[in-house]
């Protein structure tokens, strides 16, 4: 089952393809977002993902890659690793490779966003924005969600629904 806003935040440490491990840290937003290489989804909105990061230092953004690597390759450790430098990645890229914190959160899609407050409460679940087209983008759902948040606010939108390719779950 999916998280839903109310809930509280599930603590997770990964190894991370800058060779350290990574998770929520306390007293601090964050946003986990459920991550992989070779979805076009991903692809489309990981330039957004990039502005919103660094946008907002008081976000820390943990990219999970939780797709089954025998079958997908191009979304195994090296590949990522690759990935986050060729783009410069300025949040941290995890590996779940064992898919379970992919699971404690009710991942289905890459990418999809479970936005969390200071306090460990998850405050905005789903898309980055409303189009996976750059100029069609009319609601900026993760940057108006963080940007309530750090004016001490509810986001006016909890939840969208996720678009993008499934978690590639293994057999």
């Amino acid at each position: 089952m999916t998280l839903q806003p109310g809930s509280a935040l599930v603590p997770f440490s990964l190894p991370g393809v800058d060779g350290a491990d990574h998770g929520p840290r306390e007293g601090r937003l964050t946003a986990v977002v459920m991550w992989c290489n070779h979805c076009p989804y991903v692809q489309a909105w990981e330039d957004r993902l990039c502005a919103i990061a660094r946008d907002h230092p008081q976000l820390d953004v943990i990219a999970v890659a939780a797709n089954d690597a025998e079958r997908y390759p191009q979304d195994g450790f090296a590949a990522m690793r690759e990935r986050a430098l060729a783009k410069d990645y300025p949040f941290a890229y995890v590996h779940d490779a064992s898919q379970e914190v992919a699971r404690a959160y009710g991942g289905e899609r890459t990418p999809e966003v479970f936005l969390f407050d200071e306090s460990g409460t998850l405050r905005y679940h789903g898309a980055i924005d409303d189009s996976h087209d750059p100029a069609g983008v009319t609601r900026q759902h993760l940057r108006d969600a963080v940007a309530a948040l750090a004016r001490g606010e509810a986001p006016e939108v909890a939840t969208t629904p996720p678009v993008g390719c499934s978690i590639k779950w293994r057999v």
